[in-house]
């Protein structure tokens, strides 16, 4: 077999990012937990042969298949800017094990709401302190909700409120080949929007299913006779759905995705159609 091509593109997604199967295969891989367990050695083996491929220099010996792999293990720990080592927790593999202690967490001692949400936002803590006082003389099935509630409020306020100056000044907006044509509030906000989606909908298997689950187990007798094993099992519900809604709900929305230029900042749109009259849709990336 000859020596790999230099013309793969690794620096764009393996898959087709127009379809959701295609950004729900690329998810599925750069959120794989066990791509934390690589070892510092096997890190940088990748960022070789990622770095090498780019400068034009072939690993002896490298398949396609083990390019792809490298270049998403690269990408897994590695600033996509800086090229610096991602602290472990911050890295898009640890979403799922990270938010599965906290989400577990929440939902096992949803009734201590005074002590769980001392970290969370004013406004998650407003709702899930609201929610909670609302639903005392509800069945406990009821009451196991309000987590989810507080999640959604949180990311409705956070996320805005950590993007804050892209709303101020925008966020940069492209033709299809790429060239910058200007920032867009507009886009920043349709962006953040999606973002906000998405983040609830994760939370939605993850904080919808194992309290349904919970709730009929702990009527039964194994569970009664061992209340210990309620946490490990909480914990463990919410990773299985976790497993799959964090790559399935970041595939929602293509990562680079498109505004017509017609719903732009008047003063934007009159830009680009003097510059680029042909241009009826601009690219933005929408942010995780």
């Amino acid at each position: 077999m000859g020596e790999l091509p230099l013309d793969i593109n690794i620096q764009e997604p393996r898959w087709d990012q127009s379809t959701f199967l295609g950004r729900a295969r690329h998810f599925f891989t750069v959120t794989d937990p066990r791509n934390l367990l690589l070892s510092a050695a096997q890190l940088e083996a990748s960022r070789n042969i990622v770095q090498n491929y780019r400068a034009g220099v072939v690993t002896p010996g490298l398949t396609e298949d083990q390019l792809w792999r490298a270049k998403y293990v690269y990408d897994s720990a590695f600033h996509p800017d800086t090229g610096e080592k991602v602290v472990l927790i911050g890295r898009m593999s640890a979403q799922v094990p990270m938010n599965m202690t906290i989400t577990g967490c929440m939902l096992t001692f949803y009734r201590q709401l005074g002590t769980a949400y001392v970290s969370a936002t004013t406004g998650a803590v407003a709702t899930a302190l609201g929610l909670k006082s609302l639903t005392k003389h509800l069945p406990a099935l009821v009451g196991r909700f309000v987590p989810f509630a507080a999640v959604a409020a949180a990311n409705c306020i956070n996320i805005p409120l950590m993007r804050q100056r892209e709303l101020q000044v925008g966020i940069p907006v492209t033709d299809e080949a790429g060239q910058r044509l200007g920032h867009s509030v507009t886009a920043a906000k349709q962006g953040i929007f999606q973002v906000v989606v998405s983040r609830i909908g994760m939370a939605i298997p993850a904080m919808a299913v194992p309290p349904v689950i919970m709730d009929a187990l702990e009527k039964k007798d194994f569970l009664k006779r061992r209340p210990w094993l309620g946490a490990p099992l909480q914990v463990g519900l919410v990773g299985f759905c976790l497993v799959f809604a964090t790559p399935l709900c970041c595939a929602l929305f293509p990562q680079r995705s498109s505004i017509r230029v017609s719903r732009l900042e008047p003063e934007l749109s009159a830009q680009i159609r003097e510059q680029n009259p042909s241009i009826s849709e601009v690219y933005y990336n929408k942010g995780l």
